[in-house]
């Protein structure tokens, strides 16, 4: 009984384990995908100023007559 009580005791211990480091996995993972939504936000905003920019040149840009 009391070798059942102490494996069931160090597999409680192993979860816990566990779940801890889970949970701190899931603490970095969190604040990665945070970080790569902002830079894929910061992104896709460079890449519309960059069209408007290249917009408004080709606009500039005097259409051939052949």
């Amino acid at each position: 009984m009391e070798s059942e009580l102490n494996s069931l005791e160090e597999k409680i211990n192993q979860f816990v384990r566990l779940c801890q480091q889970l949970r701190s996995e899931n603490i970095e993972l969190r604040q990665q995908l945070a970080g790569v939504v902002s830079e894929n936000r910061h992104l896709t905003e460079k890449i519309s100023t960059a069209t408007s920019r290249l917009e408004a040149i080709l606009l500039q840009i005097p259409e051939s007559e052949e």
